[in-house]
């Protein structure tokens, strides 16, 4: 079957509205929810992780990117053989791709990029993050970061703290990620330093651990009843210019092993929980002349979790003939990343749609939250 564009989420009468009724009795429980945030910094290339096979325009923009024995989700997509543990949890109805998202930035700076992202604005530049906001909204609630330095997102006046397993004496978190953004920017450079990194177990970007382990730490201080309602987790290395395919064959596998860390150490609270797994944007459709891609737009958001209504995928495919891609060369967003932020602290937090709109993502009324992604 060829893949047209459409709404997935209009499949299914689960996923077509919510009510009144079921947000109202999942108010109830609000304050018993988990929320973890996972920020992939680099770009990822969601095409590679959730596949388009009922696209007619794949193989021919993909080319050598082609992934090999991916894991079918529905006629349409396929998964990254490297994340198992996704497609188990897909199986069990609690892992949920959100395809063709993007922050309302619409450029191609990295930093830029992040910083829209983290701050929730459409224009950026705010001191505060919106996760920060989002726990000012909640009655008696506080936020955990797992890294050295608290990245943007969390920054404001509501109650957050960091935390990082300790590093090396001789070297110091926020050089690390200060050479992390100096070397970001050398195409040459880049991978080279964050293969040195890694070797040493650390990461640059400001989180010092490995992204299973930083999961699975959230999930330690997450999981007690007393715990942080909120998390975030932060992990670098997904700018991939080039040999894009080893790289995000193993990139993606630590992705898939952090998601089983985490499930595994939150314990029963995973009945209760959404982690949402987030990028600053896409990347080209086409492979580059060193086997990776460039900065894009269009890309993909993950919920998982016991709480999502997975099974399935969500968003809005726009295509990829060269008549459907942004400025014929990337992904087009067809949502914004801020109506799944929105689905999400609605349903799953209990924060009131007027208080998202105008405090945690100011002046976004124009995105709408997104329904459908939490089970009823």
């Amino acid at each position: 079957m060829k893949l047209t564009r459409r709404h997935f989420l209009a499949a299914g009468a689960a996923a077509t509205t919510l009510s009144l009724s079921p947000r109202l009795a999942r108010a109830a429980d609000a304050q018993d929810t988990r929320l973890l945030v996972v920020l992939l910094r680099g770009g990822l290339d969601g095409m590679h992780a959730v596949i388009p096979v009922g696209d007619p325009h794949l193989a021919s923009v993909r080319g050598a990117l082609m992934v090999k024995e991916a894991r079918r989700l529905d006629a349409d997509f396929a998964l990254h053989p490297a994340l198992a543990f996704c497609h188990e949890l897909h199986a069990r109805r609690e892992w949920l791709p959100v395809v063709a998202v993007a922050p309302p930035y619409r450029q191609r700076s990295h930093f830029e990029a992040q910083d829209n992202l983290e701050n929730g604005t459409a224009a950026g530049g705010a001191s505060s993050g919106w996760l920060n906001r989002c726990v000012a909204a909640l009655p008696a609630s506080r936020a955990l970061s797992v890294s050295a330095v608290m990245p943007l997102i969390l920054r404001g006046p509501a109650e957050a703290t960091t935390w990082s397993p300790p590093l090396p004496e001789d070297v110091n978190p926020i050089l690390l990620q200060r050479l992390r953004t100096l070397y970001a920017a050398d195409a040459q450079l880049a991978h080279p330093f964050q293969q040195a990194v890694a070797a040493q177990g650390m990461q640059g970007g400001g989180n010092v651990a490995r992204l299973p382990q930083a999961m699975a730490a959230a999930a330690r201080f997450m999981a007690p009843a007393d715990g942080p309602r909120i998390g975030f987790v932060e992990n670098s290395g997904w700018d991939t210019h080039a040999q894009q395919g080893p790289v995000l064959a193993r990139k993606l596998a630590e992705l898939d092993q952090g998601l089983r860390q985490f499930h595994e150490g939150i314990g029963t609270q995973w009945s209760r929980t959404v982690v949402m797994v987030v990028t600053e944007f896409g990347r080209t459709a086409a492979v580059n002349g060193s086997g990776g891609t460039d900065h894009g737009i269009g890309t993909l958001a993950m919920l998982a979790g016991g709480a999502v209504a997975g099974g399935r995928v969500a968003g809005d495919w726009p295509g990829l003939s060269p008549s459907q891609l942004n400025e014929g060369r990337d992904l087009r967003a067809t949502t914004d990343l801020r109506s799944v932020f929105k689905g999400v602290l609605g349903d799953h937090l209990g924060i009131a749609r007027a208080v998202l709109d105008a405090r945690v993502f100011p002046d976004s009324g124009s995105a709408t939250a997104m329904a459908g992604l939490l089970r009823g």
